[in-house]
């Protein structure tokens, strides 16, 4: 069995108010992660609805089979990319309702043996499917110095890339990465001390913890791959709604609520978390919500 959840769903009330599930309709949550937004569907469509779990990494899957044992949730080992196969296999055509929540779950993070906090002594891993062979650090260990700055530039928007990269690079010829807190310590030595607060707000090595795990995971291919073929699974006036954490995903989320003929934009500007939210979930501060609309 898996650990229980430490996750705190974010933005509930507003998923649950635009995603509207009754009883009897067919929802899709594509990022299951600690389970709270399928939970608070499946207890709405029930009885006769039911809600399509999906995650690439295994370990909500074993969760969920016991947590949310008696609601009515199917769940699937896959990328969101593969929710149009995996309905398929359930013989739906199209549904009510898709979730994608885009962000890194608290139980990843708190998961040493996976490498996505910054203090890890666990390997630098950075996958949330442990069936794909590229981890974090083959990419940190075996890149040529400029691919892997521009890797850190592109898919961080990090501006010392090129500082990080080079000094990587020197580090790795006597001493390969093993570890997350390895990675870290070189990124964090990258930055001038900012006096009189620490290193500022986030982690100096924030961007680029991302741009290895956007990297490692293809986030942003699966994310442009699931904005062509979602909208073609939902019923007409079925919503589709992303929650997003960085710009990297917020804009093509918002360029394609804007073009796509297939779908209606409901939220001309993203919803964000109240201030009593961001207390009680201090992740929640970077998510952004959009929702659009099967025409």
């Amino acid at each position: 069995m898996a650990a229980p959840t430490i996750h705190v769903p974010v933005l509930p009330a507003e998923v649950l108010q635009w995603l509207d599930p009754q009883p009897g309709k067919i929802l899709v949550d594509g990022t299951l992660g600690g389970g709270g937004h399928t939970r608070m569907m499946a207890e709405k469509v029930d009885p006769e609805g039911f809600v399509v779990a999906v995650d690439r990494d295994v370990i909500p899957l074993q969760r969920a089979e016991e947590t949310l044992s008696g609601l009515p949730v199917k769940i699937a080992h896959a990328n969101f990319v593969e929710i149009p196969k995996i309905l398929d296999s359930l013989e739906i055509d199209q549904v009510d309702g898709i979730l994608l929540d885009l962000g890194l779950s608290s139980d990843q993070l708190a998961d040493d043996g996976r490498g996505f906090s910054f203090d890890s002594d666990g390997p630098l891993d950075l996958r949330f499917d442990m069936r794909d062979k590229k981890t974090a650090a083959d990419l940190v260990n075996h890149l040529k110095e400029k691919d892997l700055a521009d890797l850190i530039y592109q898919n961080g928007e990090e501006r010392l890339s090129r500082r990080i990269a080079k000094k990587i690079c020197h580090i790795r010829k006597d001493t390969p990465f093993e570890t997350a807190k390895q990675l870290a310590d070189v990124v964090t030595s990258c930055y001038p001390p900012v006096a009189g607060s620490g290193r500022g707000r986030i982690h100096p090595a924030t961007r680029t913890f991302q741009a290895l795990r956007i990297a490692v995971n293809r986030e942003l291919s699966s994310l442009e791959t699931a904005l062509e073929t979602l909208p073609d699974r939902l019923k007409p006036g079925g919503r589709l709604a992303i929650i997003s954490f960085h710009s990297l995903e917020d804009r093509p989320v918002k360029q394609a609520f804007l073009d796509d003929p297939r779908l209606s934009r409901l939220t001309k500007k993203p919803i964000v978390a109240t201030e009593e939210e961001i207390a009680r979930n201090p992740r929640s501060r970077t998510a952004k919500l959009r929702v659009a609309e099967r025409v």
